[in-house]
């Protein structure tokens, strides 16, 4: 959650990293946007479509920052608090392929810091990166801790305290100094933006970056606390407003969630328009903490945050994932939609789970070896949906698809509830049902040749089930089937080896 100017600014003052995010200072669609250099290629995309999580391990809080061409992504390590006592980075020039960078923060970099080391915010300024981030989680005045930060050379570190000390140490307004955003306006001045414990305050920091300057009235700690403010504020600008977004609810529960207000002024006032960011029962639940990012040169961006897989119930267990940011016409943000997407360009099959059967990303898909039922599936809870993907089946006398609605899934040829579709090389289109033991429900017939790739897509509304085969408007198979409700969502193979592609949850179409 941070902001941060960087020499591609400096370069072009048409654009400016900011909140963790780089933002184009005039990006309305009625101003013309300019060609920014040194920038990345364009990626635009749905959502991650190489599949969220982008990373693997457990994070939250992330700050994404745009350095020398390449995106950088800052979060929290989740741990226990005790273990918090190191930061990661993520860097990536394309949004699919991510580099890990370890501790490029640590508490032995930081006298003062003992735990609880959080929500990095990343920026750039005069050919220094600095690193803002919270520790130890005080929780008076009396104890040592709040808000620091860190300088270094270059965006992967080593990055070493600054001041030797908290930048801002104590409680000031009812706001714990925790989860700090930095931006910079056009005209240079930078602000933060920070706060816990259901307050939100906004300090100017002088041009040194290490330190905190006062408003014209002389205060140094501005409150600008919105409606249903919690935590974790993350200030952009677009299209000359100022748009302030926080975090509302408990972090370890499924309420978390984002919302935000749109002002004049990088002061405020900011008034709570709308909720944008929330859990989907299908999807992912404790969703927030967020920043988001602009792709120079354009109107695209992404909110990158964390959550937490349904069937997790550690408060730490949180991933990071990024989907799309559109904007109406008025400026307003349209509610943002957690995607069910996997193209598996990345190289890994992150947030999968297999259940027998040999596994591998390679290629660009997602290889199972020849087996007698194995299956992988998303952390996924969809009733109604339409799914998808490219399914190459190697070899005659078996199948491979797609298995829904999935609960109990174990190892095993029939070893769970559900449904199953899958096509064969031999010339068929299969649908069953399953419950430890296979009841077919129809089959079709299909001419197809071992190794060839054929679009399956799979929509179920209630009791209606259709299944199509490369012809998207008329299904190959329709039942009606009302035993199983809901579960996860996954591919399957059967006495065959197979490869998948383009794997796609949604809701019903």
């Amino acid at each position: 959650m941070t902001a941060r100017t960087t020499g591609l600014a400096a370069k072009c003052c048409a654009a400016l990293i900011t909140g963790g995010l780089l933002t184009m200072l005039s990006p309305s669609p009625a101003v013309s946007v300019p060609n920014v250099p040194d920038a990345p290629g364009v990626p635009e995309y749905t959502t991650a479509e190489a599949g969220n999580p982008f990373v693997d391990g457990w994070y939250a809080d992330p700050d994404i920052a745009l350095y020398e061409g390449a995106y950088w992504v800052f979060p929290t390590t989740s741990r226990p608090y005790d273990e918090q006592t190191h930061l990661d980075a993520f860097s990536s020039t394309d949004l699919v392929h991510w580099t890990k960078h370890s501790k490029v923060l640590t508490k032995a970099d930081v006298s003062w810091a003992e735990r609880a080391m959080w929500a990095p915010a990343p920026i750039e300024r005069d050919g220094k990166y600095y690193l803002y981030f919270a520790a130890n989680d005080i929780q008076n005045d009396s104890q040592l801790g709040g808000i620091g930060v860190a300088v270094a050379d270059r965006p992967e570190g080593p990055y070493e305290d600054a001041i030797g000390r908290p930048l801002i140490p104590a409680f000031h307004n009812g706001a714990q100094p925790i989860d700090q955003d930095v931006f910079i306006d056009d005209d240079g001045q930078a602000y933060m933006y920070y706060g816990g414990w259901g307050h939100a305050n906004v300090v100017k920091l002088n041009p040194d970056m290490t330190s905190l300057g006062t408003f014209a009235d002389g205060s140094t700690y501005k409150e600008i606390t919105p409606e249903g403010y919690v935590e974790g504020a993350q200030m952009f600008k677009r299209g000359g407003k100022y748009y302030l977004m926080w975090s509302e609810g408990g972090w370890t529960g499924p309420d978390y969630s984002v919302s935000y207000a749109i002002a004049d002024s990088p002061t405020g006032p900011f008034e709570k328009l709308d909720k944008v960011l929330a859990q989907d029962p299908a999807v992912a639940k404790g969703s927030g903490h967020n920043s988001v990012v602009n792709v120079p040169g354009t109107d695209i961006w992404y909110i990158f945050y964390h959550r937490r897989p349904l069937s997790e119930t550690d408060g730490n267990h949180r991933q990071l994932a990024y989907d799309r940011m559109h904007f109406r016409p008025d400026g307003t943000i349209e509610r943002i939609e957690m995607k069910v997407r996997d193209n598996f360009a990345d190289g890994n099959a992150l947030g999968w789970k297999t259940y027998g059967g040999s596994w591998a990303v390679a290629g660009g898909r997602y290889r199972a070896g020849r087996s007698q039922g194995g299956k992988a599936l998303l952390d996924t809870n969809f009733a109604d949906f339409t799914q998808e993907a490219d399914v190459t089946v190697s070899s005659r006398g078996g199948d491979a698809g797609l298995t829904f609605r999935v609960t109990r899934p174990a190892v095993g040829t029939d070893s769970y509830s559900g449904y199953y579709a899958g096509i064969g090389a031999s010339g068929k289109v299969v649908l069953g049902r399953v419950n430890d033991s296979w009841t077919p429900l129809r089959t079709a017939g299909l001419r197809i040749t071992p190794g060839s790739t054929h679009k399956l897509r799979v929509t179920a509304v209630g009791s209606s089930i259709k299944v199509y085969v490369d012809d998207m408007t008329k299904p190959r198979i329709s039942v009606t089937d009302a035993t199983y409700p809901s579960g996860a969502n996954g591919v399957r193979v059967f006495d065959t080896a197979a490869g998948f592609d383009n794997v796609a949850v949604r809701p019903a179409q």
